[in-house]
């Protein structure tokens, strides 16, 4: 079902592109719009992982450099009966972590320097889990695509009055206004949509990658309140991206509404604790 809401939400944002073209430039807009879509999201299907990684200064890691958290990605991997990541630190002081990458073979996660200081081994498990269950659900390449598309839909907003102008758009001046306030925010609603529908099941997979619930639901409490005070710069100066991580990088309203890119943490929390509760979750393999 999931899968299924995903997909429909996909279709809407590109739908809603090509409606930004047909506003601007009618029928012809509409089917460049069209091509331009499908272009970009082939060049996302096979640039995403480098894209998002070079925005936010990443950096690989190997075992020597990175000892502990490079061997609990791969631990959690094989937990999970995937291919070894690769590893990625982010030099940045807020606590989050995400994962990018077309499919399983060709995936990497990254974690900033801030969140393997504040969290205990444990905890950092249970997030990199959580991320590396977005590889197994094949989220990561949907998050990115849709990133693409909502930045590319924004920036054409930005551009509508100078080409509003066209004797082919079918709506003249007040549309094209319209269109540039009201585009970008459709954008954001489905853009959340997605990622709010990706992060529970995640949450869930992740649980039962690293065994313990209740880790996770630590780690997410001690993130939300770090990045709620501390800046990710490269985040705030690329909105669009806001949704792959664990938790919003965005100083926004950190509550379970419309306009929230994540669901609210006490929800995920709760979630976690419920299936540690029940005992429905158990390492593979032995931890440690």
């Amino acid at each position: 079902m999931n899968m299924v809401k995903t997909g429909m939400l996909l279709a809407a944002m590109t739908a809603l592109f090509m409606g930004i073209g047909f506003m601007l430039g009618g029928e012809a807009g509409m089917l460049l719009a069209l091509l331009l879509a499908g272009g970009m999201n082939l060049f996302a299907y096979w640039n995403s992982d480098k894209m998002v990684l070079r925005m936010y200064g990443a950096r690989e890691v190997d075992e020597a450099a990175a000892p502990e958290f490079v061997r609990i990605v791969r631990q959690l991997a094989a937990n999970a009966d995937l291919p070894m990541p690769r590893t990625f630190i982010i030099e940045t002081d807020q606590p989050n972590a995400f994962a990018t990458g077309r499919n399983p073979e060709n995936a990497a996660v990254a974690a900033t320097t801030g969140l393997i200081r504040m969290l205990e081994p444990e905890e950092l498990a249970g997030v990199m889990a959580h991320e590396l269950a977005h590889i197994k659900n094949r989220d990561t390449l949907i998050m990115t695509v849709t990133a693409t598309i909502a930045g590319a839909i924004s920036m054409l907003a930005n551009f509508a009055l100078f080409f509003g102008g066209s004797r082919n758009n079918p709506l003249g001046i007040v549309g094209v206004i319209l269109m540039m306030i009201l585009a970008p925010l459709a954008a954001a609603l489905v853009q959340m949509a997605i990622s709010r529908t990706r992060e529970y099941s995640a949450d869930a997979g992740g649980a039962e990658i690293c065994g313990r619930p209740q880790w996770l639901a630590s780690a997410l409490k001690k993130i939300e309140q770090g990045a709620s005070r501390i800046d990710n710069e490269p985040a705030e100066s690329n909105p669009a991206t806001a949704h792959m991580f664990i938790i919003n990088p965005l100083h926004a309203h950190k509550r379970d509404s419309l306009f929230s890119t994540h669901p609210a943490t006490a929800n995920r929390v709760a979630k976690l604790m419920e299936m540690a509760g029940l005992g429905t979750s158990a390492p593979k393999r032995p931890w440690g």
